[in-house]
């Protein structure tokens, strides 16, 4: 540094003073042992200088950070010393505090960027009419997630995967009469911070808040995309194990539907009332109190979803088959199964009923990665259906 800079940056430093020699009867001893994440610290002198400050000194003066730590107990013995005055030996136990890892959070605002700006594209004539539906499911980004590509990713993804699904519209209407978008969102929108007895927190770097808020948008972008297009808009929610509202010591307190999953769909339809010149013909469906499912007629088709948490992998139909016994559940009546959660493109039939399982949103999970190896294949999957049958599916990516 310059002799200038060093003038001005000096300061009154007090004198060395040299080592004077140790009395052990008066003087402190101080002893440190560390192993992993435990460290035991035995301090020895006056009483009323053998405290767990004098420990955590010594901590510090061994190069430890103390904030790092925290005493969890201790051991003390009294005795007289030769000068008549009480001596203390105390060891001090320490436990090394958890670290959590503060992820570089992405710029919300870069995110909310992504959500391209509306621009109305209505048919001449207004929306079309048809006979048949067009389904889009998708399911699974679980925002806020830091695996993979991130929230950034996911969004642009999903973003990008429902304007193209836009665009296989006008491809299928060459060759069906199209008069009703249907809209499946299947849950798990938010990472949230309740799934895994909240193990997931610190892999998470957004707010809920800001999950939340992420969804709802990409939600109302479907919306505004999709209301020119055809003469009846539908979209429907149901809650997922990662978008439940409230748990208490890893357990479900309130009731099936108390979800973000579906609040966010709650919301969106409350936007579009106030635009009944526009919107009247777009509807919003979420399961009712306390329910996880919901169905919808899709030209003819009882359409039904399901987040795919309520029965184990590849037992779709058994659990299907079990609801449908309930002649009172609208399950007795369905012809399609919608579901997420297991995050891979899967597709069965059993007779006239199909079930239909979209790819994750997500890019990947790093747990699953680390445990088999594979990485996910992010999409949605687009359908044709009239009168209960599916003859066209296709994974958009």
């Amino acid at each position: 540094m310059s002799d200038l800079l060093d003038e001005l940056l000096s300061k009154p430093v007090g004198p060395s003073i040299p080592a004077r020699q140790t009395d052990p009867d008066r003087d402190f001893t101080r002893q440190i042992e560390v192993n992993g994440d435990a460290a035991e610290v035995t301090v020895r002198g006056p009483a009323e200088a053998v405290d767990e400050d004098a420990a955590t000194a010594y901590l510090r003066a061994q190069g430890l950070d103390p904030a790092e730590w925290s005493a969890s107990g201790f051991r003390s013995s009294e005795w007289t010393m030769p000068n008549g005055e009480t001596g203390v030996s105390t060891r001090f136990t320490f436990a090394r505090k958890a670290t959590i890892v503060e992820a570089e959070r992405p710029d919300l605002t870069e995110l909310l960027a992504t959500v391209k700006a509306y621009e109305p594209r209505w048919p001449v004539g207004g929306p079309e009419k048809g006979e048949h539906t067009l389904l889009v499911v998708l399911g699974d980004m679980q925002f806020g997630k830091m695996d993979g590509d991130g929230a950034a990713g996911t969004l642009k993804r999903t973003i990008e995967c429902l304007n193209a699904a836009a665009d296989r519209l006008e491809l299928y209407r060459e060759r069906f009469d199209i008069g009703h978008v249907h809209v499946a969102w299947l849950g798990d929108h938010v990472e949230g911070f309740q799934s895994q007895g909240g193990a997931n927190s610190w892999r998470t770097d957004l707010t809920l808040t800001e999950q939340i808020r992420l969804t709802r948008r990409v939600m109302l972008h479907a919306a505004l995309t999709f209301a020119p297009l055809a003469d009846r808009v539908t979209m429907a929610a149901v809650p997922g194990n990662h978008g439940e509202a409230v748990r208490i010591n890893g357990r479900g307190v309130t009731r099936y539907d108390d979800s973000h999953d579906t609040e966010a769909l709650i919301a969106v339809r409350d936007a579009l009332e106030l635009n009944p010149e526009l919107f009247a013909h777009v509807e919003c469906f979420v399961p009712d109190t306390d329910e996880l499912t919901v169905v919808v007629d899709c030209s003819g088709t009882v359409v039904a979803h399901a987040h795919g948490h309520q029965w184990r992998p590849g037992k779709h139909f058994d659990w299907w088959k079990g609801q449908a016994f309930n002649k009172a559940s609208a399950m007795h009546q369905a012809d399609l199964l919608l579901a997420g959660h297991l995050h891979h493109e899967y597709v069965d039939t059993d007779g006239p009923r199909t079930f239909i399982q979209p790819p994750a949103m997500e890019s990947e999970s790093t747990w699953w990665r680390h445990a088999k190896g594979t990485t996910g294949a992010p999409g949605l999957i687009v359908a044709v259906t009239r009168d209960g049958e599916v003859p066209v599916k296709e994974v958009v990516r």
